[in-house]
């Protein structure tokens, strides 16, 4: 077995455990596709249990020399790819156990492939993201969106911690209070401002009018935040996790 085939199940049987199953469910969205078509249902899938680590970036790109810092083509990542780490295979003051940021979507599905998934869906996420730490979803809690809120509202640290929260009624940490994460349809649920069709979503500046549920602004934030990117972006607070089809 060659030295990137090891170093790919090291990275699998090590980075968080076990991915944790999700689902199936229903994922209401904050913004329809149609007046019938309110809910989207998703089937079972598996969702890693943490963020994507530095020390798990690093050994993608030991194996995988076209995404280095230095070396990733510019027509998929922007300047700061991975900016924070001190070389194309040093990680300096960014910790191992960090979240890996600075990364664009394009280098997030290409890991993904690399570990055998994908990134999850937009629905996906946000079905495992409803959960508290006792409850499947917590969504229509006041509490429970006061808290993500919180965060949002924080600026992101110069040097992030470690994953490893407290997990939720799923078995995933980390979805809120960390770092954003890309989605593989990170765009898919605003409409373009050249759109013709005037109830396709209906996203505009009051767009809450045309919200499922007008107290939902944790929702609203990050659709605002990832309609905001382009797929080769990279920021300081944007990372990934990896979702897999489920097991046989």
């Amino acid at each position: 077995m060659n030295a990137a085939a090891l170093a790919l199940l090291a990275v699998t049987a090590t980075a968080s455990g076990a991915p944790a199953t999700i689902g199936p469910g229903t994922y209401r969205p904050a913004f329809p596709v149609s007046p019938t078509e309110t809910e989207i249902p998703v089937a079972k899938f598996r969702l890693d249990r943490e963020p994507v680590t530095n020390a798990d970036y690093l050994a993608f790109v030991r194996a995988k020399p076209e995404w280095r810092r230095g070396s990733a083509t510019t027509l998929y990542t922007d300047p700061e790819y991975l900016a924070h780490w001190a070389g194309a295979l040093e990680l300096g003051t960014a910790r191992s156990r960090a979240p890996v940021v600075r990364v664009s979507w394009f280098a997030a599905r290409a890991y993904c492939q690399w570990r055998g998934g994908r990134l999850p869906t937009e629905s996906e996420w946000e079905l495992a993201a409803a959960a508290d730490d006792t409850r499947l979803d917590a969504s229509a809690d006041p509490a429970f969106e006061a808290r993500i809120l919180a965060w949002y509202a924080q600026p992101t640290p110069a040097i992030l911690p470690d994953v490893g929260g407290t997990p939720n009624a799923w078995g995933v940490r980390d979805l809120h209070g960390l770092v954003w994460e890309w989605v593989e349809d990170w765009n898919a649920s605003l409409v373009s401002a050249d759109s013709r069709d005037a109830s396709r979503n209906q996203v505009c500046g009051a767009s809450a009018a045309a919200s499922k549920d007008a107290k939902a602004y944790a929702t609203f934030l990050r659709l605002a935040f990832r309609s905001a990117l382009e797929a080769r972006f990279t920021t300081a607070s944007l990372g990934f996790r990896c979702a897999y089809e489920e097991a046989p």
